[in-house]
């Protein structure tokens, strides 16, 4: 779990980021956990943007891929999250 003072710092940091992954009107699929796993060991934080024709509610896709990534949900911000995940190669010195 990360701390208020973590997810602030990481905040930050994502806030130049573009996302690099859209859900739409299938919701998350295999693939796109896949990528996003990928994603996140290269990069360890990312923005993944919900697009409007999702039917899914923005949170409970937060929940999803956090649960099937073992991320961390950072932040929700309209129909954006932000992910992180602690990868081998330490990318991010969290305080």
């Amino acid at each position: 779990m990360l701390t208020g003072k973590q997810k602030r710092y990481l905040r930050g940091e994502a806030h130049h980021l573009k996302a690099i992954f859209q859900v739409g009107k299938d919701g998350v699929s295999a693939n796109q956990i896949k990528g996003i796993l990928e994603a996140l060991e290269a990069k360890e934080l990312i923005k993944v943007k919900i697009l409007d024709n999702c039917p899914e509610d923005v949170h409970h896709v937060a929940l999803d891929l956090s649960m099937h990534t073992k991320a961390e949900v950072v932040q929700i911000i309209g129909r954006t999250i932000v992910l992180y995940k602690q990868s081998d190669e330490r990318i991010y010195r969290l305080p």
